[in-house]
């Protein structure tokens, strides 16, 4: 269950909406970034293996961070995590205003996606019963429509259509190979996040040191797997057409022929709504939290008398996400959610060095120090990719996120100080 439980949350949106992203900075062999990316995810998910089996508790990086470096790093990387769901949302939005969505009807872009995240909120209102049973149905159709790529990738070699040449052109004209796979890395990184939120399950796991390690790189194993297979049938289509598609899997079944274009535009649709809705319910709940620890403003504690459900964070989490939809592309987006998240990732490579002469909770998982370390390398690698534009709006996410942790640091401290000063008054009031 762990296991289909991350590879959920892994498989879906980003390949389905960043595949021809990935191929206008790599070149016809998108499946080599795919390759790099996964292994530069593996480093980072043995890290979260040994803290998660070492600490199973909800809270994840923040809670990591703050047991290796004190709550201002602990605040710093929950905030980098909830704002780069509020980021992968509007990225979502705007793939799915693209030409998925075109196959039935022409739209503005930047309207489609505040329609989208309008209704999208709605649902999450509703309820988070009604929002798991959608996830469910949702989860079924994305990995089917992926199965369908491969299964029409396969089809086309066989029937020997394409240019296989394809599969191992690398570079662009600005670009030489190695930077290329560099770039294309980036992107290609953003279609195997999520496998950092299974760490809040950790502790409902049934001996999460031996199954939650297999769990998740057995997920990430085969989300990869299923990636490179199915875009193998980038050999049927020419790069070019590939990068200029805000659909690009649906340039393959164009090409392939066999199944309609509107099928398959409807359930690339849903594997986009589907992760826009998982993603902004682990947002909306992750703001709520803090703000019920006093972390953030308490008016995002409000909630709605009926459901429960935590309106007040639905509705800043979906207007900050309309706000960027409105100002960044797709590839703009996901690579300041990569930049993000590459922030939190490299405190929890840190943290497992760090947390080493803590003996911990009991018998855990523990990878070998060079992991962490390559881990870490990883993550400063991919940032020297990102590009400058990137850096300035994900640089202004994580100074607000420092100035918040610097005054709920200073709160926590004087309210610590005022408690010991109203003990020592007790005790000095107290006879002799």
């Amino acid at each position: 269950m762990l296991y289909f439980f991350i590879l959920g949350d892994v498989l879906g949106a980003g390949v389905y909406v960043l595949v021809g992203q990935v191929a206008a900075d790599a070149g016809g062999a998108v499946w080599v970034p795919l390759v790099v990316a996964l292994l530069l995810a593996l480093l980072t998910a043995a890290s979260y293996a040994e803290l998660a089996t070492k600490y199973p508790r909800a809270g994840g990086a923040s809670h990591y961070a703050t047991r290796a470096f004190g709550p201002f790093a602990g605040f710093v990387a929950g905030f980098c995590m909830l704002a780069a769901g509020i980021v992968s949302v509007a990225a979502l939005a705007r793939g799915f205003g693209g030409d998925y969505l075109s196959a039935f009807v022409t739209l503005p872009v930047a309207l489609v996606a505040v329609v989208f995240l309008a209704l999208l909120a709605l649902v999450n209102a509703r309820g988070i019963k009604e929002s798991t049973r959608a996830n469910v149905v949702a989860t079924v159709v994305e990995v089917g429509g992926l199965a369908v790529v491969v299964v029409l990738g396969a089809w086309l070699l066989l029937r020997g259509d394409g240019e296989l040449g394809r599969l191992t052109d690398l570079g662009t004209p600005e670009k030489g190979a190695a930077a290329a796979v560099l770039s294309g890395s980036v992107l290609a990184y953003y279609s195997f996040v999520g496998f950092e939120t299974s760490v809040n399950v950790a502790e409902e796991t049934r001996n999460p040191r031996r199954s939650y390690p297999r769990a998740l790189f057995g997920a990430l194993a085969t989300a990869g797997a299923v990636y490179v297979l199915g875009l193998a049938a980038s050999a049927a289509v020419p790069t070019a057409q590939l990068a200029g598609s805000s659909g690009p899997l649906l340039e393959v079944v164009k090409e392939a022929g066999g199944v309609p274009p509107k099928l398959f535009s409807a359930v690339a649709l849903v594997a986009v709504a589907n992760g826009a809705l998982l993603t902004g319910i682990m947002s909306s709940r992750l703001a709520y939290g803090m703000a019920k620890d006093g972390l953030l403003p308490g008016v995002l504690t409000k909630v709605l008398p009926g459901s429960r459900t935590p309106w007040a964070a639905i509705a800043v989490t979906t207007g900050l996400a309309m706000l960027l939809a409105l100002t960044g592309s797709v590839a703009t987006l996901a690579s300041t959610l990569v930049l993000l998240l590459l922030v939190v990732f490299l405190m929890v490579n840190t943290a497992v060095l760090v947390l080493r002469r803590d003996p911990g909770e009991g018998d855990h998982f523990r990878t070998p120090v060079v992991l962490p370390v390559l881990g870490i390398a990883s993550c400063v690698l991919l940032a020297t990719q990102i590009e400058a534009a990137v850096w300035l709006r994900g640089l202004a996410i994580v100074a607000a996120g420092a100035v918040l942790a610097a005054i709920s640091v200073a709160r926590r401290s004087r309210r610590t100080n005022e408690g010991d000063g109203r003990r020592a008054d007790v005790d000095a009031s107290r006879p002799g």
